[in-house]
């Protein structure tokens, strides 16, 4: 492994690669058809209230396309349901349930680079992690012409060998703006008005100069009213922050919970996503290979089941994980904790003491959100099998992810360039 040398990634917690090859360079999504997405769908149940609809969308972000289609059918935003939550600049494909729409309502829909097709019914209301994975098809453009297939061939054996950290990539942080941690790390401290000036008041250096002008006026003056006029239409969560501060000042709760709830928890979310890459990236640091494991450590094994690693049965340990029976995972920190913390356990734990956050900070988000923070096992290692075709100074990588592991974590062991141009 080597350490990445992208400030962004190392204050993200992805500090490492797991190979030592040399990276391709390139450019991710120089249009939208170089980064494809297609949703392997669970099985529906034929049957119930909910039409199962594919949706097909370009350049489209995920809420804001979800919040058009709830108003073309004239509907709460809430009768609609989704597995997995895809990239904006992207050409993707994906199943949505709609609560008590008809085939006819869906065919009198009209939205550009949206295609919405009935497939079936099902009983029940399609949730986060409700689909088999994704199939994607990604395109790196522009990559060094140097010893390209070589290297490209050499990342592919070492990604297939050894595994890739399975960080969760940058896009969890926010594509342009990475600081959803920063604002779920107010949010359980139970800092309101910093959460909310933070996500609205923090410019970053590629935006527009009228955009980063209209941010540090908020930051210092709070002034909802003159942000709303500054602000462009397009920062559409950021106006609906201002619109609520504008008709009560000062109640900065109420800012944040006037925002999509499924964003709202990805703050808190974003937040444990730090954990865990900062955990993982300790762990790398130490020299652990990903397909190993150490006493106290937790293995999840391929039916769920959750073991403890200790010095008497780690042989047998590394036995099923070199047959992919199970991989090394890290419980990460919500308000409950069904084991005893390992090694990973211990260095989110430390982390969240150093940030004044507890188990009981997390009860008290989900209170204040309307979403349960119970923490979850995440495997450590990503493990795909990647097929490359290099065409001049283009690469195409097509693989195969579980839900909840990112595309970009991939790309990023084959790039190994700026963050910025992953998004």
């Amino acid at each position: 492994m080597k350490p990445s040398t992208q400030p962004l990634e190392q204050s993200l917690g992805m500090q490492y690669y797991a190979t030592d090859t040399q990276g391709i360079g390139g450019i991710l999504r120089s249009t939208p058809q170089d980064f494809i997405v297609e949703e392997l769908p669970v099985k529906f149940t034929g049957t119930g209230p909910y039409l199962i609809a594919k949706l097909t969308k370009t350049s489209w972000e995920h809420q804001h396309a979800m919040r058009e289609i709830a108003k073309r059918l004239a509907i709460s935003p809430k009768r609609i349901g989704w597995g997995g939550t895809k990239d904006r600049n992207a050409v993707t494909t994906q199943y949505i349930s709609l609560y008590d729409v008809t085939e006819n309502d869906l065919a009198k829909l009209s939205l550009k680079d949206i295609i919405l097709e009935p497939v079936t019914h099902h009983q029940f209301n399609l949730g986060l992690g409700n689909l088999e994975g994704n199939k994607f098809t990604i395109t790196l453009r522009n990559c060094g012409e140097e010893d390209l297939n070589s290297r490209t061939a050499a990342i592919t054996e070492d990604i297939l060998t050894s595994g890739i950290p399975n960080y969760y990539g940058i896009q969890r942080f926010g594509a342009l703006k990475p600081v959803t941690h920063r604002v779920g790390l107010h949010i359980l401290r139970g800092e309101y008005e910093e959460a909310v000036k933070l996500y609205i008041g923090d410019a970053f250096p590629h935006e527009p100069d009228e955009v980063k002008t209209a941010r540090k006026a908020f930051a210092e003056t709070g002034d909802a009213k003159a942000a709303l006029h500054d602000l462009p239409a397009k920062l559409t969560y950021e106006r609906i922050m201002l619109d609520s501060l504008a008709k009560q000042p000062d109640n900065y709760g109420a800012a944040l919970r006037a925002m999509p709830p499924k964003l709202l928890s990805m703050f808190v979310s974003a937040y444990q996503s730090w954990l865990f890459n900062m955990a993982l990236s300790a762990r790398c640091a130490a020299g652990i290979p990903l397909t190993d494991a150490a006493a106290g450590e937790h293995l999840i094994f391929t039916n769920d089941r959750i073991d403890t690693v200790t010095d008497k049965n780690l042989p047998t340990a590394r036995q099923h994980m070199k047959r992919g029976r199970c991989a090394v995972a890290a419980w990460m920190p919500g308000a409950t904790l069904p084991v005893t913390p390992g090694p990973l356990e211990k260095e989110m734990f430390a982390l969240m003491e150093a940030d004044g956050v507890s188990m009981q900070s997390f009860a008290d988000a989900s209170a204040f959100t309307g979403t349960n923070f119970d923490g979850a096992h995440r495997k450590i290692v990503l493990k795909t099998e990647v097929a490359c075709e290099v065409s001049e100074t283009s690469v195409t990588l097509r693989f195969e992810l579980p839900p909840g592991h990112y595309a970009t974590t991939v790309c990023r062991e084959y790039m190994q360039g700026s963050p910025e141009q992953m998004v």
